[in-house]
């Protein structure tokens, strides 16, 4: 039996981060694909993804990803290492709900713009990989926010495939990231690649 289940809508979404950990980490995960009618019976927070480790059910997608951080040894080595974690999550998901708003509400009206914005957002997070100098945000092994990060950047290349051409320690961390074996298994299984990112069918 699986150790994990989520249950999600037959989207990437915010299931990608914990996919990539947790495949990356070598954990299986039980997959409960739901139709909106069916979420519509109600959850906690009124909201999916849902994630079960045994008896313990979690709501909210970046509670799950600092769960797992911890159990799986992706939180950083020390606590001052954990709240640069914290912090460089906190704006990996900033950027998140920007991208989400503009799939969700104002694509037609605002991708050129958002495109057009975009290396203003990314900077930052280049900035910090280069001062870092390990390949990932904070610390010298990967984190949650890592692999937070690397999905939203996957997504940011489907809606500009050139996004990430002035940056990079970002694009050498992409690229390696998706080297990882299992990581890059899973992003190459068909059963992840025939998720779509998003809800909505826009990209």
């Amino acid at each position: 039996m699986a150790p994990y289940t989520l249950t999600y809508f037959p989207i990437k979404g915010r299931s990608g981060p914990l996919r990539i950990l947790l495949a990356d980490k070598e954990q299986q995960l039980k997959d409960v694909m739901v139709s909106r009618e069916e979420w519509m019976r109600g959850e906690v927070f009124g909201q999916l993804p849902k994630f079960e480790d045994g008896d313990l059910v979690l709501y909210q997608s970046n509670t799950m990803l600092r769960h797992l951080g911890r159990k799986h040894a992706a939180y950083g080595k020390n606590d001052c290492e954990a709240s640069l974690i914290d912090m460089m999550n906190d704006g990996v998901e900033d950027l998140r709900l920007k991208y989400i708003k503009l799939i969700y509400q104002e694509y037609e009206t605002g991708k050129d713009a958002f495109i057009k914005d975009l290396p203003n957002h990314l900077k930052a997070f280049e900035n910090v990989m280069a001062k870092n100098k390990t390949g990932f945000l904070v610390g010298d092994q990967i984190s949650f926010a890592d692999y937070n990060l690397f999905d939203l950047l996957l997504n940011l290349r489907v809606l500009s495939s050139s996004c990430l051409d002035p940056f990079p320690n970002l694009k050498s961390f992409v690229e390696k990231t998706s080297a990882r074996p299992k990581i890059k298994a899973l992003l190459e299984s068909e059963s992840f690649k025939k998720l779509p990112i998003n809800g909505n069918g826009k990209q």
